[in-house]
C-alpha cells in the first residue's frame, strides 16, 4: 500500500504533515502523482486563522472537501499531476497524462476520470495551476461587463487581484486603477499594464464606472461605494468568511443608485447561462492562462515539509510574496 503526506489544517495557526496509507485504485478511479499545489492564500488563511463558518461545508462544490466542516481537515484545490495507475476499468492510454485537479495539498490523491481536467500541451505545470484563479477571474469580469470608454477600479491585488486586472487591460477602457497596501503587488499591477496603482491611504480619485473588491478587507467595500459615482457597480469577488462586514449605506449608496453585485465562481450568472457553461468557461479558462502565463507570479516554490513557515509568512508578512506553491517529488 502507498502512502502519501498530506497537509492538515488542525486548529487556528496549527498543521500538520501527516503520512496517511493510500489504497489500490478501485476499478473506476485514477491515482495522481501531485507535482505542484498552489495556496490560495484569501481563502486558506481563513482556515489557518479560524475565521471560516462552520455551519456550512468547507466547499460543497468539490467532492475532496464537501464532507469537512470543522478541524482537522485537508484544504485546498489547486493541484497538477501526473497519472500514475488506472482502475481495471480504465485506458492504460490514461497513464502519463498530465491533469489539473481541485484537491487538497497532498502527494497522491485518488480520482474518478470526471474529476480531473486534462491539461493542454502548450500549457506548463506552472501555468496551470492558476487554472481556478484564472477561472475566478475571467468569471468576475464575465459578470463585471465591462465597457468601451469605462473607468475601472480594482481593490486587491492578490492572485486573483492581479489575473483580474491582467484581462482587463485587454479591454478599451478609458482607465485601469488598482489599489491593494502592499508595493510588491503594486509593482506587479503595474508590469501587467495597469494604468496606476496606490496604496489605499493614497487614492483620491473618484467616479468611476465600475469597481471590483477583490481585498478580502470590508473596509474595501465602503472605499468602493465612496469611488464609484451615479449608478456605479461594484462586483464583490471576495469570501469574507466570519469577518464582519460593516457598510454605509445611508448616504451615496442609497442616493445614487450603486449597485452592488456578488460574483462566485461555483456558477455562470443567469443572464449567462442560456450560452455559456463550465466546460465553455474553461475552454476560456486556458486560452487566457496562454495569453497571460501567471507563472510569473510565483514568488516561492517550496517542498510540502515548509507548510508552516509558508502559512506564518502569509499571515504576518504577505508583503513578501505573491503567489507560494508546493512542489512534489518522488
Amino acid at each position: 500500500m502507498k502512502i502519501r503526506q498530506a497537509l492538515y489544517f488542525d486548529g487556528p495557526y496549527k498543521l500538520s504533515i501527516r503520512e496517511e496509507d493510500l489504497p489500490v485504485p478501485k476499478a473506476d478511479q485514477i491515482l495522481v502523482q501531485t507535482t505542484l499545489t498552489a495556496i490560495s492564500a484569501g481563502t486558506e488563511m481563513l482556515f489557518y486563522r479560524g475565521q471560516f463558518p462552520r455551519e456550512m461545508a468547507v466547499d460543497a462544490s468539490i467532492d475532496a472537501l464537501e464532507e469537512q466542516n470543522d478541524y482537522p481537515l485537508k484544504y485546498g484545490y489547486m493541484a497538477v499531476g501526473v497519472i500514475e495507475e488506472v482502475g481495471e476499468k480504465l485506458s492504460k492510454k490514461l497513464l502519463g497524462k498530465r491533469v489539473f485537479s481541485f484537491q487538497p495539498h497532498q502527494s497522491h490523491f485518488l480520482a474518478k476520470e470526471s474529476d480531473l481536467i486534462f491539461i493542454p500541451d502548450d500549457i506548463a505545470d506552472e501555468d496551470a495551476v492558476f487554472l481556478p484563479n484564472m477561472e475566478t477571474a475571467v468569471n468576475l469580469v464575465m459578470d463585471a461587463k465591462p465597457i468601451l470608454g469605462e473607468r475601472v477600479i480594482v481593490f486587491g491585488q492578490g492572485i486573483v487581484g492581479l489575473l483580474v486586472s491582467a484581462l482587463l487591460r485587454q479591454f478599451p477602457l478609458e482607465s485601469l486603477v488598482v489599489v491593494d497596501p502592499v508595493p510588491m503587488r503594486r509593482e506587479a499591477a503595474l508590469a501587467l499594464g495597469v494604468d496606476a496603482a496606490f496604496a489605499p491611504e493614497e487614492i483620491d480619485l473618484t467616479n468611476f464606472d465600475l469597481a471590483l473588491e477583490l481585498s478580502g478587507v470590508p473596509d474595501a467595500l465602503n472605499a468602493a461605494i465612496e469611488k464609484v459615482g451615479f449608478s456605479g457597480r461594484i462586483i464583490v469577488g471576495s469570501w469574507y468568511g466570519q469577518k464582519p462586514v460593516s457598510l454605509g449605506l445611508g448616504g451615496r449608496f442609497h442616493r445614487e443608485r450603486i449597485q452592488i453585485i456578488s460574483s462566485q465562481v461555483s456558477t455562470i450568472a443567469p443572464n449567462l447561462s442560456g450560452r455559456w457553461d463550465k466546460s465553455r468557461r474553461f475552454g476560456l479558462v486556458w486560452e487566457m492562462l496562454k495569453r497571460v502565463r501567471p507563472s510569473k507570479l510565483i514568488s516561492s516554490r517550496i517542498p510540502l515539509g515548509e507548510a508552516e513557515q509558508a502559512y506564518a509568512t502569509l499571515d504576518t508578512h504577505p508583503q513578501d510574496v505573491l503567489q507560494v506553491v508546493f512542489e512534489y517529488k518522488d
